[in-house]
């Protein structure tokens, strides 16, 4: 795993990443909330007309032949993700200031949960299996119907 450049850690680079999800989602019109502390399945609220929507946000910046591979585990301590807490995670590409809005229901049914985010090439949907969520805000003006 590389190291954490300019943060001292990786809960304060996750904060930064989760201040950097909450302006763009603001940039692109959607209200936002915050749940107080860290007991939440869900890092940020995204509202969006009459829709409530549970975000889990991750990064990257570990570079791996074409692309950026990404963990969307939680943390040690943390219940497993499901489609009941979680609506969708963001996924920002560090050092491609890239996002990747994902459902749940595309990302919990991977096996190893780390997927290959390739912002670094031109979007080949056909080769790269998540390029269609690169910048895929829209997705949450159509949120997933929950189980």
């Amino acid at each position: 795993m590389p190291k954490c450049k300019d943060f001292k850690n990786f809960k304060e680079r996750g904060e930064w990443v989760e201040a950097q999800f909450i302006a763009q989602a603001l940039r692109m019109g959607f209200k936002v909330l915050k749940p107080w502390g860290d007991s939440s399945a869900y890092d940020v609220g995204v509202e969006h007309g009459r829709e409530f929507l549970r975000m889990q946000v991750k990064s990257t910046s570990y570079r791996l032949g074409n692309g950026y591979q990404c963990g969307f585990k939680p943390n040690r301590r943390g219940a497993q993700y499901s489609t009941k807490t979680v609506d969708f995670f963001a996924a920002y590409v560090i050092p491609q200031n890239a996002w990747y809005v994902i459902p749940s229901s595309v990302v919990l049914k991977t096996k190893s949960h780390d997927l290959m985010l390739c912002p670094v090439r031109q979007p080949k949907r056909d080769l790269y299996h998540y390029e269609g969520y690169r910048e895929a805000w829209n997705l949450m003006r159509r949120p997933p119907r929950r189980a």
